[in-house]
Protein backbone atom coordinates (compact mmCIF):
# COMPACT_ATOMS: atom_id res chain seq x y z
CA UNK A 1 0.00 0.00 0.00
CA UNK A 2 1.70 3.52 -1.22
CA UNK A 3 1.19 6.28 1.39
CA UNK A 4 -1.23 8.23 -1.37
CA UNK A 5 -4.30 5.11 -1.08
CA UNK A 6 -3.24 5.23 3.13
CA UNK A 7 -4.02 8.75 3.12
CA UNK A 8 -6.86 8.17 0.33
CA UNK A 9 -8.40 5.54 3.04
CA UNK A 10 -7.97 8.14 5.63
CA UNK A 11 -9.52 10.47 3.70
CA UNK A 12 -12.40 9.07 3.03
CA UNK A 13 -12.97 7.49 6.66
CA UNK A 14 -13.09 11.21 7.99
CA UNK A 15 -15.30 12.37 5.46
CA UNK A 16 -17.70 9.53 5.96
CA UNK A 17 -17.72 10.22 9.78
CA UNK A 18 -18.06 13.70 8.83
CA UNK A 19 -21.10 13.28 6.87
CA UNK A 20 -22.41 10.96 9.00
CA UNK A 21 -22.15 13.31 12.11
CA UNK A 22 -23.17 16.76 10.62
CA UNK A 23 -27.32 16.49 10.77
CA UNK A 24 -27.14 15.45 14.22
CA UNK A 25 -24.18 18.24 15.07
CA UNK A 26 -27.21 20.59 13.13
CA UNK A 27 -29.86 19.29 14.71
CA UNK A 28 -28.22 19.97 18.16
CA UNK A 29 -27.32 23.32 17.24
CA UNK A 30 -30.67 24.50 16.05
CA UNK A 31 -32.49 22.89 19.12
CA UNK A 32 -29.69 24.85 21.70
CA UNK A 33 -30.08 28.05 19.85
CA UNK A 34 -33.72 27.64 19.93
CA UNK A 35 -33.91 26.69 23.50
CA UNK A 36 -31.48 29.71 24.44
CA UNK A 37 -34.01 32.06 22.81
CA UNK A 38 -36.37 30.85 24.68
CA UNK A 39 -34.51 30.87 27.77
CA UNK A 40 -33.67 34.85 26.86
CA UNK A 41 -37.26 35.34 26.31
CA UNK A 42 -38.80 33.97 29.19
CA UNK A 43 -35.91 34.69 31.86
CA UNK A 44 -35.55 30.89 32.89
CA UNK A 45 -32.18 29.99 33.89
CA UNK A 46 -32.52 26.45 34.90
CA UNK A 47 -29.80 24.55 33.36
CA UNK A 48 -32.44 21.14 33.30
CA UNK A 49 -34.54 23.42 30.95
CA UNK A 50 -31.48 23.68 28.61
CA UNK A 51 -30.41 20.13 28.50
CA UNK A 52 -33.33 18.19 28.30
CA UNK A 53 -35.45 19.78 25.31
CA UNK A 54 -31.25 19.40 23.87
CA UNK A 55 -31.25 16.28 24.56
CA UNK A 56 -34.83 14.97 23.21
CA UNK A 57 -34.18 16.72 19.74
CA UNK A 58 -30.81 14.97 19.15
CA UNK A 59 -32.45 11.54 19.89
CA UNK A 60 -35.66 12.45 18.00
CA UNK A 61 -32.77 13.15 15.14
CA UNK A 62 -31.10 10.23 15.50
CA UNK A 63 -34.15 7.98 15.84
CA UNK A 64 -35.17 9.71 11.70
CA UNK A 65 -32.00 9.58 10.61
CA UNK A 66 -30.51 5.93 11.95
CA UNK A 67 -32.25 4.35 8.49
CA UNK A 68 -30.01 6.77 6.32
CA UNK A 69 -27.21 6.77 8.76
CA UNK A 70 -26.83 2.95 8.47
CA UNK A 71 -27.09 3.04 4.68
CA UNK A 72 -24.32 5.41 4.49
CA UNK A 73 -22.60 3.24 6.53
CA UNK A 74 -23.33 0.16 4.70
CA UNK A 75 -22.23 1.51 1.71
CA UNK A 76 -18.67 2.57 3.05
CA UNK A 77 -17.72 -0.43 4.50
CA UNK A 78 -19.03 -2.76 1.16
CA UNK A 79 -16.80 -0.78 -0.73
CA UNK A 80 -14.21 -0.66 1.58
CA UNK A 81 -14.22 -4.42 2.02
CA UNK A 82 -14.92 -4.84 -1.86
CA UNK A 83 -11.57 -3.67 -2.70
CA UNK A 84 -9.28 -4.94 0.04
CA UNK A 85 -7.45 -7.04 -2.24
CA UNK A 86 -6.27 -3.92 -4.09
CA UNK A 87 -5.37 -2.51 -0.45
CA UNK A 88 -3.12 -5.71 0.30
CA UNK A 89 -0.25 -5.50 -2.54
Amino acid sequence: MTPDTAAQLIRDMFMTAFWLSAPLLAIGFAAGILVSLVQIVTSIQDTGFNAVPRLLAFLGGLIVLMPWMMQKSMVYTASLLGSLARYGR
